[in-house]
């Protein structure tokens, strides 16, 4: 899949995705609302349960407890990693009141040997919709979304340019 400002392409179809509000970088931080220029994999996805069936997926799927936060903390050991509350660095929340965690897929950006303050939950997820930047993410349309997931393989890539 190439990924660029204006949209995102795999086998052939066009996609809009919403990428960060900082826009693309090449030196990601944390917290600096860019997503990073760079060739990730799909490495596993989250999905919510209580609303959803599970998606087809190449890659494993599990569904999100009410416990479940991705750790954000470069000071933290779980940086950049799935950690479980009580948690008391700083963290996201998995399970999110709205749907952009529905369907939410694992990068390999930073992960799994995370460099604390290169940039922590860089996902795939459901968007807010056209337009509507990310934090740093990639962010589809749901339908996409699970279109793409449906055919991706093991030697499928992410392209963000």
């Amino acid at each position: 899949m190439l990924v660029t400002s204006w949209g995102a392409r795999f086998m052939g179809r066009r996609f809009p995705v919403a990428i960060g509000r900082a826009g693309t970088t090449h030196d990601k931080r944390e917290g600096d609302g860019a997503t990073p220029a760079g060739v990730w994999r799909l490495m596993g996805g989250l999905y919510r349960a209580d609303r959803l069936l599970p998606p087809d997926a190449p890659v494993p799927m599990n569904a999100i407890g009410p416990r479940d936060l991705w750790s954000d903390d470069p000071e933290a050991p779980d940086y950049n990693h799935a950690v479980r509350a009580p948690y008391a660095p700083s963290h996201e929340r998995l399970r999110r009141a709205d749907r952009l965690y529905d369907i939410v897929l694992v990068t390999d950006w930073n992960w799994p040997d995370a460099v604390p303050g290169r940039g922590s939950a860089i996902f795939v997820h459901v968007w807010r919709g056209p337009r509507r930047p990310t934090a740093g993410c990639l962010a589809f349309r749901e339908d996409h979304l699970r279109w793409i997931l449906a055919r991706w393989t093991e030697r499928s890539r992410i392209f963000v340019r």
